[in-house]
């Protein structure tokens, strides 16, 4: 027998399914109202940061910035110091530095905060500088295991360079959250520490806004962090002689110093129809200190004992260490500068190892 049921039961069903329609939609209004809600006060609440005082004009603050614990903080790079023709200056040469050292690991740098993050890339360059391996997992993909990595490393960096005197401005957590101003800290401090043979640009710094949060407020200021200093002081030769006076009160009589150098160098130089105009250029790739070490000392420097037409970084170092050699054999004391200090234009480097061939020989016929 069938069952028909009656118009009244049939109103009934079409109401409660309605009911519970509109009671459906009404839940997910409410949600929608509350997670509209908790993203407004997330808003606000970086709106409060973005407007705080000392915060530059432009900066670009999201939301999930401002999502920090009690008394934590967050650091972010200023937008404008990013763009800072010395900054990515900076930037390109630590790039070309690390992908130079791990050629042979066939592993190659684009961007510091995206390969720098997970330890990896670190962790090779440590190695490779130190000659030291490390007890870490070839490769990790979790976020723990990253972050294990990282302190196994960065453990290993502060070691070796806290005892000389290097200011930790890098952590754990800094690193793997990609914060480019620590990366670029530790890896300076790499270069400088194991002399890497670069020229880092002097004087670069960067903006950095760091964003608090105090008793439930958001507080934000900016600070200027020093990224590089001079060449010297970041090399750690802090013995200062001649040449530090003449150029910092003095600079007037560097052209009188330059011009003395010219004309000794000339004078030697001219007996081979060679002449300089340019000290900080010409003596760069180590050709013309090779043959005037020859002229000054009366004899001929073989042509396979140097390379005659430079053309690589290593091949003008390779002339300019050489080059040294040749003035110790000949009872001068050892440059102060380094063979790459020359080969990268560094003036003061350049005119220190002139002046010395000049106190010695400048008498000689």
């Amino acid at each position: 027998m069938s069952f028909t049921p009656s118009a009244s039961s049939t109103l009934q069903s079409a109401k409660m399914k309605k009911d519970e329609s509109f009671l459906g939609k009404l839940g997910g209004t409410l949600v929608r109202k509350k997670k509209s809600k908790e993203v407004s006060d997330l808003h606000e609440e970086g709106k409060n940061a973005i407007n705080a005082p000392l915060l530059p004009s432009g900066t670009d603050i999201h939301p999930e910035d401002t999502l920090l614990e009690e008394n934590a903080e967050r650091i972010m790079l200023n937008p404008t110091s990013r763009e800072n023709p010395k900054f990515k200056d900076l930037l390109k040469v630590l790039i070309d530095w690390i992908n130079s050292e791990l050629e042979e690991e066939r592993i190659i740098v684009k961007d510091l905060e995206e390969d720098c993050y997970d330890g990896q890339v670190l962790q090779k360059l440590f190695e490779k500088l130190s000659g030291r391996k490390l007890n870490v997992a070839e490769v990790t993909q979790s976020e723990i295991g990253q972050k294990q990595k990282l302190q196994t490393v960065l453990e290993a960096v502060n070691d070796l360079l806290r005892p000389h005197g290097w200011t930790i401005e890098w952590s754990v957590d800094s690193i793997h959250s990609k914060n480019l101003v620590a990366i670029v800290y530790l890896l300076v401090a790499l270069a400088m520490h194991f002399m890497a043979p670069i020229r880092l640009p002097e004087h670069v710094s960067a903006q950095v806004v760091v964003v608090k949060k105090r008793e439930g407020i958001l507080q934000t200021a900016v600070v200027t962090k020093e990224l590089t200093s001079t060449t010297e002081m970041m090399m750690g030769r802090f013995e200062r002689d001649a040449f530090d006076t003449l150029l910092d009160h003095a600079p007037d009589k560097l052209n009188v110093v330059k011009t003395s150098l010219i004309t000794f160098v000339n004078k030697h130089l001219n007996k081979l129809n060679l002449e300089v105009t340019e000290l900080e250029s010409q003596f760069a790739d180590g050709v013309y200190l090779i043959l005037l070490m020859g002229l000054l000392e009366d004899y001929f420097v073989p042509l396979y004992n140097f390379f005659l037409t430079p053309e690589s970084f290593e091949q003008k170092v390779h002339n300019v260490a050489f080059a040294f050699e040749l003035m110790q054999d000949g009872g001068l004391k050892k440059p102060k500068a380094r063979p790459e200090d020359v080969v990268n234009l560094n003036l003061k480097s350049t005119l220190r190892v002139l002046y010395n061939l000049f106190s010695n020989y400048k008498n000689s016929d």
